[in-house]
C-alpha cells in the first residue's frame, strides 16, 4: 500500500534543483543538518510531555520507538548502498556509502519519528486538557484518548454538546461521519 492512494499534493522541489547552483545546493545542505542541534532539547520536552501524562495517569502511551522504523525495514544494507558518483568535489561526502547510511537509515528516520513522537505527546496533552474543537483538532485523532479532565460528572455539562460528545477524546462518542461537500457558491445562487 502506497500513501499517495488516492491524492497527494505535492511541492515542486525537483525540476528548481535541477537549475540551481552546485554552490547553493552545498550551502542549503547545512540547514538540514543545523537542527540536530537542538533534537537533545525537542527529546528533553517529549520526556518531560511523556512523564506528565504517565503522572495524570495515562496509559498505552505510545514510547519514541513507537514511531522509529524497523530496522528490518531499511531497503539498503551498507555493501549495497546506493551512492551518487557525479557530485561536485566539495560534496565528496555524498560519494561514500557511510554518509548516505548515516543519513537515510539513522538520521533522516530519527528526525521524523522524534518530531512525530513529540507531536502525539502534546496533541495527547491537548486532548486530555483542552476537548474544545477547533478547525485543526480533527488531526489530533492519532493521540485520541478515552475520556477527557473535563468528562467528569462535575464539569460534563459545562462542555459544548459536540466537545462532551468528540469520539476523539470521548470513546463513548459515535465516530463523527465524514465532512459533508460545502455547496458552491453557483448550487447556493440557484
Amino acid at each position: 500500500m502506497h500513501a499517495c492512494e488516492g491524492k497527494c499534493e505535492r511541492v515542486s522541489i525537483y525540476r528548481p534543483n535541477l537549475e540551481m547552483s552546485t554552490a547553493r545546493i552545498v550551502f542549503g545542505l547545512f540547514f538540514v543538518y543545523l537542527p540536530a542541534l537542538i533534537y537533545p532539547i525537542i527529546l528533553v520536552s517529549a520526556g518531560l510531555v511523556y512523564i506528565h501524562l504517565r503522572l495524570m495517569g495515562a496509559q498505552g502511551v505510545k514510547g519514541l520507538r513507537d514511531f522509529l522504523p524497523a530496522w528490518k525495514s531499511h531497503r539498503y544494507r551498507y555493501k549495497a548502498q546506493i551512492v551518487q558518483k557525479n557530485r561536485p568535489r566539495l560534496a565528496f561526502w555524498s560519494r561514500t556509502r557511510w554518509f548516505w547510511m548515516l543519513n537515510c537509515t539513522a538520521y533522516c528516520p530519527f528526525s521524523v519519528a522524534l518530531l512525530e513522537w513529540h507531536a502525539y505527546l502534546v496533541k495527547m496533552v491537548e486532548n486530555w486538557w483542552c476537548p474544545f474543537e477547533h478547525s485543526k483538532k480533527h488531526r489530533y485523532a492519532e493521540a485520541a484518548i478515552d475520556y477527557s479532565y473535563w468528562h467528569n460528572e462535575l464539569e460534563i455539562n459545562l462542555l459544548h454538546p459536540a466537545d462532551r460528545e468528540n469520539p476523539i477524546w470521548n470513546q463513548d462518542a459515535e465516530p463523527a461521519a465524514p465532512p459533508r461537500a460545502m455547496p458552491t457558491a453557483k448550487a447556493v445562487g440557484e
